[in-house]
């Protein structure tokens, strides 16, 4: 096992013993079914991380985004095993990082249709993956360390091992990472030149992707709160969540946002130099913790005959 936590015993995470379930494989590079089965089996941790644990969702508008990690089996960390690249086997096999799923593809026009309410869209990384990725501070996969228990879909004793170790991930890389996700979804909202917007609808109502304008407040006010408490609430507290949703619903002038959104950068830039949390992340704790909990997953699974 790896050293203790630093958490106080009456404030461990739980373990949620709930769906480990996904969708069926499609063909997609990382949706075969063999990826599929990796990510059930090796399942800790499943959560929503959309808008509905923001809080803000819009009723009747939003898919269901969740995220998941997972072990791997011993093959594909010690030896040279693949997974096939989709369903149809076309392809050459890949390595496993991920399992990808939106339900939206199983409606005409599969892979080119856009999510919409009612759809499920999942990913379940690699526990290696995704512990990459945090530790460089994607803000998007930090946020499963911090989504409260109502909002766990399946949680067991590794994953909530690795919850109560949130701050061994947070450093002042994150700054840069919200930066880089601020500065492309402010760029998107208002149709800059190499920019995408995939809501025209939006922008023809007004006159700016409201989505993406919410949205890089959001990632503005958090990363802010993360850099100066090491946290991230969720939902997002009063009151910049009433003003995200009026964000969302329109109801902010353009000029507004944007300045908003400036004055949050400019917050962002000033904690990359001077927030109060590590320079670095805890890469050796993490990397143990890897180690002790692949090697305990493998001693509990039989070996493929």
């Amino acid at each position: 096992m790896t050293e203790e936590s630093d958490v106080d015993e009456g404030h461990r995470a739980p373990a949620i013993e709930g769906s480990t379930a996904l969708p069926t494989g499609f063909d997609h590079p990382h949706a075969s079914e063999q990826a599929r089965r990796i990510a059930e089996d090796g399942m800790i941790l499943r959560v929503q991380v959309g808008s509905g644990v923001h809080g803000t969702s819009i009723d009747g508008q939003d898919d269901r985004d969740e995220m998941g990690i997972c072990l791997e089996p011993a093959a594909y960390v010690t030896g040279l095993a693949r997974v096939p690249s989709g369903t149809r086997g076309g392809a050459a096999p890949i390595r496993f990082e991920q399992f990808e799923r939106h339900t939206g593809w199983d409606r005409p026009g599969g892979l080119a249709n856009r999510s919409g309410p009612g759809d499920l869209d999942v990913i379940v990384y690699s526990a290696r993956k995704w512990a990459s990725l945090a530790l460089a501070g994607n803000p998007t996969v930090l946020l499963v360390l911090f989504v409260p228990d109502h909002e766990v879909v399946h949680r067991n004793e590794v994953g909530a091992r690795l919850v109560d170790n949130a701050h061994r991930f947070v450093s002042k890389l994150a700054a840069d990472r919200f930066l880089g996700y601020l500065r492309s979804q402010k760029a998107a909202m208002t149709g800059e030149i190499g920019a995408h917007t995939n809501r025209p609808e939006l922008v023809a109502i007004h006159g700016y992707d409201t989505k993406f304008a919410m949205h890089a407040l959001r990632l503005g006010v958090q990363g802010v709160e993360l850099l100066t408490t090491g946290r991230i609430t969720l939902p997002i507290p009063e009151p910049d969540l009433s003003y995200l949703r009026a964000i969302r619903r329109g109801e902010v002038e353009l000029d507004d946002v944007i300045a908003a959104i400036d004055r949050a950068e400019a917050r962002l830039v000033r904690l990359s130099e001077s927030a109060s949390v590590p320079d670095q992340p805890d890469r050796d704790w993490v990397d143990q913790w890897l180690h002790a909990s692949h090697v305990d997953y493998w001693a509990r699974t039989p070996t493929p005959e």
